[in-house]
């Protein structure tokens, strides 16, 4: 006898589980995940205030980028979710590959090389302590 299978049902199991912590992700940024990583790497497990200063003063493109990402996880806690600012840290941080962008390079003697631009999706969950 076959299982009987309920979307709705399917449906309130996988929202019983979903993460409520808030976050903010940026799609299709112009860096990539390499390069994310770094400014990363230096913010996780930081409290919000710490984390803002560090990538204010980091020289990397990536960190303008982290810093409005952060800005909006924070905005997000505060309204959505109505948590504190100065309880909230940094959970988890990380950069997924996203597409890339192929460019043709004209080289000498007719060769033609290719330049591979490429983009990443970065998301950023805070937690409160």
């Amino acid at each position: 006898m076959a299982k009987r299978y309920s979307r709705s049902k399917f449906k309130r199991e996988r929202n019983a589980n979903k993460d409520t912590r808030p976050s903010a992700k940026l799609s299709y940024a112009r860096v990539s995940v390499q390069k994310a990583c770094f400014v990363l790497d230096a913010i996780r497990g930081k409290d919000v205030q710490t984390a803002l200063g560090i990538v204010t003063y980091n020289p990397r493109y990536a960190s303008s980028l982290i810093k409005k990402l952060l800005e909006s996880a924070v905005a997000n806690a505060e309204n959505n979710n109505g948590m504190n600012a100065a309880n909230l840290y940094v959970a988890e941080c990380y950069a997924n590959k996203g597409p890339t962008m192929k460019r043709i390079r004209p080289r000498a003697q007719g060769r033609a090389y290719r330049i591979e631009k490429r983009m990443s999706h970065i998301t950023v969950v805070l937690d409160e302590r």
